[in-house]
């Protein structure tokens, strides 16, 4: 494994470990919805897709613009926190800053995924495993600007699409090369966290600016990385209006998958 697929690999591992990246699907996009749909509606939203059950993409966009905003907020302040004087030694916070920021961004990540169409990121006991961090490394090479990352994402998006899944399984992800493919996306992730690392060493190595210098990156960063992915993820068929599958029924306010 080259170097920067090495450091990618670390603070990905880091990341994920942190209390606040795991999302729970149907909790957190019910929750959302219901603020802005009526309770029947965020339940069909849930046992399919926004956009299937017929949320305008208006809505959807506006729930996403402001937890893009809370997000930003939430790493640009963890990251000034980080980069005070008197805090952790220099050497230290790096990896911690990157552990930190990419921690929101996966959050951020499994949020607009689901607003947008995706099934559960998760594994069926709600678990982050390998097949989560392939995907988790799709999407943040979308968020960085990686053109693999984006075309073997809308290979497994159509599939989805097509099939109506609950979950992404593991033979759509073999059968479009997706694991092969994430190779690729998570040297180039380490790549750019290898720039990033630079760039914030280099902020926080300045006394007193250090911690507004590295909240200043960091909310510029996050902001452009979502920016990326709400654009891609918009533009996918999930993303779009659509039937119900023959096979799936809703109850009430509950969900029945038969």
């Amino acid at each position: 494994m080259s170097q920067d697929s090495n450091l990618a690999t670390r603070v990905i591992a880091s990341a994920m470990s942190l209390p606040i990246v795991k999302v729970n699907r149907d909790d957190w996009l019910y929750t959302q919805l219901n603020k802005h749909c009526p309770l029947e509606q965020a339940a069909q939203a849930v046992a399919y897709r926004p956009a299937q059950a017929g949320v305008p993409i208006e809505v959807i966009d506006k729930i996403a613009d402001a937890v893009i905003r809370r997000h930003v907020g939430i790493a640009s302040s963890a990251s000034f926190a980080t980069g005070l004087p008197g805090g952790w030694a220099m050497a230290a916070t790096i990896p911690v800053d990157l552990a930190q920021f990419y921690g929101v961004a996966l959050s951020l990540t499994q949020k607009l995924a689901y607003l947008y169409g995706w099934p559960d990121l998760t594994n069926e006991e709600g678990h982050f495993d390998e097949d989560t961090e392939t995907r988790i490394i799709l999407f943040l090479g979308i968020m960085l600007g990686a053109a693999h990352a984006s075309q073997a994402t809308t290979y497994l998006s159509q599939q989805i699409a097509k099939e109506s899944l609950r979950r992404i399984p593991k033979y759509a992800m073999t059968k479009h090369g997706t694991y092969n493919i994430a190779k690729r996306v998570l040297a180039w992730v380490g790549f750019r966290l290898t720039k990033q690392g630079l760039a914030r060493g280099v902020a926080k190595s300045v006394p007193i600016v250090g911690g507004v210098a590295s909240g200043g990156i960091t909310a510029v960063g996050m902001s452009t990385m979502a920016g990326n992915l709400k654009r891609y993820l918009r533009g996918l068929e999930l993303a779009q209006p659509g039937t119900y599958p023959e096979s799936e029924t809703t109850e009430g306010e509950g969900v029945t998958i038969v």
